[in-house]
This record gives structure tokens, C-alpha cells and sequence, in this order.
């Protein structure tokens, strides 16, 4: 029996993973379960899944969990605040944590788990884009295990033998990590100019949280992906390539110098990477539906327009500049988001926010966790800056 907290459990990632969970109740428990602020989301999440303990992100909504809980008859700790939730990720009421925290807010979490040794499935992209030298370091001091649960991560890690080998020593020529193009493939700039926070977070393929949506309808989710996988797999940026796939069945793939190329297909559903992750090495019932190869639409492939969704350019260059320039990418992206989906920023000028940014503060070493939140904040203060003299 494994014990599962699960971080950002009110989320889309959140309720996949204990939809699988629930579907293998002599395998999985989830012990330990975390929300940002949706309190009632979390007591119907605990009626239903009796966690030994609940976290609840913001302090003054301790209160309020609490009492909810006991008018539903829920017995469970309580908790609040992020040294609770740093806790609960390495404490002993779980052996695997499941880092769902959207943004830079799951860093530390996710850093505590793996210093803990944890078996950590990672969904926070963040935390890695962030600190992915830190991350590895903390994985490698616990003596943990790292797996990746965003489909395009998981689908390479299933492609590759051992998960995370040396690229040289077994004979890789690329990681192609698959792109569904997001809600405005195919458009121009003039097209995009009006475009509401509406529009933009109706993924055609994948049903996701808002800020996440925005990041795939600019690209910029794909780019966290490639500085992800450049960490995870120990890639350099010129071996990982973008391919646009509407259909989003391919989920990823990896070339080799033979010409091979091996591929992983699913219907577009998280719990497929979420199962896989959670049993690996073995293969559990999903609860996903078999792939019909027969009725699928034909597969599309097209390269990504850089000039139209300019901030995958950003973070191939902010992978590139190395150090912290991801960091500082991610931060002035997530305060150009939330503007966004706000009202306060049109939709092409988040990638103007960012560039600003980049250019303002030129990277530096990656040192540790202090002088990378520091960092992390400077470059925050150096968006709002940037919108405000932009009003």
C-alpha cells in the first residue's frame, strides 16, 4: 500500500490523480490533501477520499476548514499555511507526493519532498523551470525517485530506456515534445488582437486550470516544457525540438541515431501519465478509454509559428542564457498571465512583458533557494513595473 499526498488536490491534475487512485483502493490511499483556498472543494474532496490530514494554503481559511470538516463528519488533521504544506510533502503520513501546486508557489514543496526521498511525481513544471539544478540536487540527496507526470515528460520518460539515461551513452538524436498548437493554431497577430481570457482558456483537446490554459494558448506551456525536459533528461536545447500536433494523440516522442523513432499515443486524458507515474514500473487500469486507431482523424504535424506565439522563442532563449533566466522567464510570465486574465493586459503584449523582463535582468547563477526567490521577486516587481508603464 502506498500513501499519497496529494499537492493541489483541487485541481485539474488533483482530481485526476485521485480518480486513479480510487480506482485501486488496495494499492493507493491518499493521506494527505492540499488546497490553495477552496475550502469547499477540499471537504468534499476529504468526505470522499478520508485523508489523515488537510492542508489548507492560506491561514485565515484554517478556521473555516475545520469546522466544515466537522459538520461533515470528516476527522482529519488540519492545517494551514506553506511551512504546513512544506511539511506534509516530507513528513511521514505519505511515501509519494504528487506536486500539483500551480506556479512558483509549489517550489518548496516539491524541494522538501525530494529532500525527504520521496517518490515525487512532478506536474509542477514550475518547480524544475525554476530551480532544476536545485531539484535535481534535492532528488539526489534524499535518494528518491523523480517522475514526470505531464504527458509530454511521461511519454519521453516511457520512450527512453531507464527513464532518465545519458542521451549519448543510448544513442539519442532528439526529444520532440508534441504541441496541440492551443485555441488559435493558425491564426495571425491582427487575429489575435482582441482576444478575451474566455477564448483563451477553451483548450480544444485538454480540460485544464485558467492560468495554465493562457500558458498553452501563447505557447508559453510549451516552453516550460522543453527547459523541463532539458533538466529531466539531461538534454541539451539544441536536441529538443517542437512539432505541433493538433490531435494531441502523439504525446511526445524520441529520435535515435538509427533513424528510429518511438512515440507515445494515448487519447488526450492526464490519467494515463497519472497511472503510469504512480505504478511505475508496473501497468494499472487508468480508467481511460482504449485508443480506436481506426476512427482517429488524421495525424497532423506542423512547426510551431515563433513569430505569432513569441514566447516559446522567450524560454528556448532563457534556456539558452541558462543560470536563472527561467526563473526570471516563469515569474514575469505568471504576473503577465494573471494581468491578463484580470483584464489588464492584451493578450499578445504577455510576451512583450516577458521579453522586457528577460532584458532587464540578465541571468545569474543558480545558487540556492534564497537567492533564487529573491531573484523570483525582483523579476516579479520588474513586470508590474513594466504593465504599469504600459497603462
Amino acid at each position: 500500500m502506498h500513501d499519497i499526498a496529494v499537492l493541489g488536490a483541487t485541481g485539474s491534475i488533483g482530481g485526476s490523480t485521485l480518480d486513479v487512485i480510487a480506482r485501486h483502493p488496495g494499492r493507493f490511499r491518499a493521506t494527505v490533501l492540499t488546497a490553495h483556498r477552496q475550502v469547499e472543494a477540499l471537504v468534499d474532496l476529504c468526505a470522499k477520499h478520508r485523508p489523515e490530514l488537510a492542508v489548507i494554503a492560506d491561514p485565515a481559511l484554517e478556521g473555516e476548514l475545520a469546522r466544515r470538516l466537522t459538520a461533515a463528519g470528516v476527522r482529519c488533521e488540519v492545517a494551514s499555511g506553506h511551512a504546513a504544506l512544506t511539511a506534509a510533502a516530507s513528513g511521514q503520513l505519505c511515501d509519494t507526493v504528487v506536486a500539483a501546486i500551480v506556479g512558483a508557489a509549489g517550489l518548496e514543496s516539491t524541494l522538501a519532498a525530494a529532500r525527504a526521498g520521496k517518490r515525487l511525481l512532478l506536474a509542477n513544471k514550475e518547480s524544475i523551470v525554476m530551480a532544476g539544478p536545485l531539484l535535481l540536487e534535492a532528488v539526489a540527496t534524499g535518494k528518491g525517485a523523480l517522475i514526470p507526470v505531464d504527458s509530454e515528460h511521461n511519454a519521453i520518460f516511457q520512450c527512453l530506456p531507464g527513464g532518465r539515461p545519458e542521451l549519448a551513452r543510448s544513442g539519442v538524436r532528439r526529444l520532440v515534445l508534441t504541441a496541440s498548437g492551443g485555441p488559435f493554431r493558425g491564426r495571425t497577430r491582427a487575429e489575435l488582437a482582441g482576444i478575451t481570457p474566455d477564448q483563451a482558456c477553451k483548450h480544444p483537446n485538454w480540460v485544464m486550470g485558467r492560468k495554465i490554459s493562457v500558458d498553452s494558448a501563447t505557447l508559453m506551456n510549451k516552453g516550460l516544457e522543453v527547459i523541463e525536459a532539458h533538466h529531466l533528461f539531461a538534454a541539451p536545447a539544441e536536441v529538443i525540438e517542437v512539432v505541433v500536433h493538433p490531435q494531441s494523440l502523439i504525446h511526445s516522442m524520441v529520435e535515435y541515431v538509427d533513424g528510429s523513432v518511438l512515440a507515445q499515443l494515448g487519447n488526450p486524458d492526464m490519467r494515463t501519465a497519472i497511472a503510469h507515474a504512480l505504478a511505475w514500473p508496473e501497468r494499472i487500469e487508468s480508467g481511460v478509454p482504449s485508443l480506436d486507431l481506426a476512427r482517429c482523424a488524421p495525424l497532423q504535424f506542423e512547426p510551431p509559428d515563433l513569430t505569432t506565439f513569441r514566447c516559446l522563442a522567450l524560454a528556448f532563449q532563457a534556456l539558452r542564457a541558462g543560470g536563472d533566466a527561467p526563473a526570471i522567464l516563469n515569474a514575469a510570465n505568471e504576473v503577465a498571465v494573471e494581468a491578463f486574465l484580470g483584464g489588464a493586459l492584451p493578450f499578445l503584449s504577455i510576451a512583450d512583458v516577458v521579453e522586457a523582463v528577460l532584458a532587464e535582468l540578465p541571468a545569474q547563477a543558480v545558487v540556492d533557494v534564497g537567492t533564487l526567490c529573491e531573484r523570483d521577486r525582483m523579476a516579479r516587481e520588474a513586470a508590474r513595473r513594466v504593465l504599469r508603464d504600459a497603462c
